[in-house]
């Protein structure tokens, strides 16, 4: 059930993010396009009077203020009429002319706020940089000006400061927004999963409810069997009668405890319960109860365990999912093999290896063999009174003390990798 709240929530988020993420791109991007665009029709725009920059320049009223422009530039012409600076439509750039070879600098049109931008300066950078473009526009995030030659000997330079500066903090605002949205998508997703996973996990719970009610109420009427059984007493005709339900009722026993025990599991553990355990000696001692196990089905268990390593947690549950795993390693082994059962510590973290010689984990199934009920080899596992719990047993061990827990095979060897 966490499974697929997990996959519900992770799809949710995701695709709100994505668009999220789309959108704020698509802000930027355009702002940014804008504003480069707007730069480079100011160059172009300068271009096209570009003459007004050389020699020769005389006064006249023009373009809200003061201008220079060459003494016969209207030879001929009627002088142009005064405009205001919202006739430019240079917007919020300062826009200059250098000169090269009389170094004149000629302030053309200043919209901004007085800044401290040094045109010469720039202009001399541009000249050192012996640069093969006639035209260029900035990084608009990193750059502080653009510029573009006019007649070889006439550079137009543009302050993109401000611009800068603008698009930065629409970058800025657009990260933060990022943040503050994808936690109030987080928060929505959460939302929407519960409310879309209501119906399974409540189907779920009930299938959980019943299972352990059932097994409850089987758990009464097995005892009475098996505890009549033992009494009974007659011919040998119905000594196999009397052995039979001995036999299925031990089997029975071993089903409901199974499942007892996995809906226990489920419910959770108590933190409260957790004590600090040496889990050296809870390994020691399993693997030494089922040395004689192994011995008769020709199997040995080797150990690697690292010295006084201790966690907190249940001893009982940590018993159960180390006999567990043994077991699950010895019933699956060749004969005349071994076991080997490590455990160590690692980068923070306690490691539980089991690692056995035999037939390997079926491609795809190395997550199926901890789902309940599931067998890889039915036959055999029916005849060996083995339900496919005993894993899954394992996994809610695991994951009740915030582990992890994974199987594959790998080179003609299974491996059990717990990490706690």
């Amino acid at each position: 059930m966490k499974k697929l709240e997990r996959k519900v929530f992770l799809t949710i988020f995701v695709i709100l993010t994505f668009f999220l993420i789309v959108s704020l791109v698509l802000i930027n991007v355009v702002s940014y396009r804008r504003e480069y665009e707007s730069i480079r029709q100011n160059l172009n725009m300068i271009d096209e009077r570009g003459n007004w920059a050389r020699p020769g320049m005389l006064p006249f009223e023009g373009f809200g203020g003061m201008f220079e422009g060459p003494s016969d530039m209207f030879e001929g012409e009627e002088k142009p009429e005064n405009r205001g600076e919202e006739n430019m439509m240079f917007g919020e750039n300062e826009v200059y002319i250098v000169d090269l070879e009389n170094e004149f600098i000629l302030q053309m049109f200043d919209h901004g706020d007085n800044s401290s931008f040094d045109p010469k300066a720039a202009a001399e950078e541009i000249v050192s940089s012996n640069s093969s473009d006639a035209e260029n526009i900035c990084n608009l995030y990193t750059g502080s000006y653009s510029y573009k030659y006019v007649y070889g000997k006439t550079i137009v330079i543009i302050n993109t400061e401000s611009i800068s500066a603008k698009i930065r903090k629409l970058l800025i605002e657009s990260l933060i927004l990022f943040v503050i949205a994808g936690l109030v998508i987080a928060a929505i997703s959460k939302l929407v999963t519960g409310w879309i996973t209501r119906p399974a996990k409540e189907a779920f719970d009930k299938q959980k409810e019943f299972i352990a009610d059932a097994s409850h109420e089987l758990k009464t009427p097995l005892a009475v069997i098996m505890a009549s059984s033992d009494e009974l007493t007659g011919d040998a005709a119905n000594a196999r009668y009397i052995d039979n339900i001995k036999y299925e009722s031990d089997r029975m026993n071993k089903l409901i405890t199974g499942l007892l025990d996995l809906s226990k599991l489920e419910e959770g553990v108590s933190r409260e319960s957790f004590k600090e355990e040496n889990l050296t000696k809870i390994v020691e001692k399993t693997c030494l109860v089922f040395e004689g196990v192994a011995f008769e089905d020709g199997v040995g268990i080797d150990t690697e365990i690292e010295s006084d390593i201790s966690l907190n947690c249940s001893k009982e549950e940590m018993e159960k999912l180390v006999s567990t795993l043994v077991d699950n390693a010895v019933k699956h082994s060749e004969k005349n093999t071994s076991v080997l059962v490590k455990l160590y510590r690692s980068k923070g973290a306690i490691v539980l290896k089991v690692v056995n010689t035999g037939e390997p984990i079926a491609p795809g199934d190395e997550e199926k063999i901890f789902e309940r009920f599931y067998r890889a080899d039915k036959s055999r596992n029916r005849s060996e009174n083995r339900y496919g719990l005993g894993l899954a047993i394992a996994k809610s061990i695991v994951l009740n003390h915030n582990g992890t827990i994974k199987a594959y095979s790998e080179e003609g060897k299974t491996v059990f990798r717990v990490e706690l």
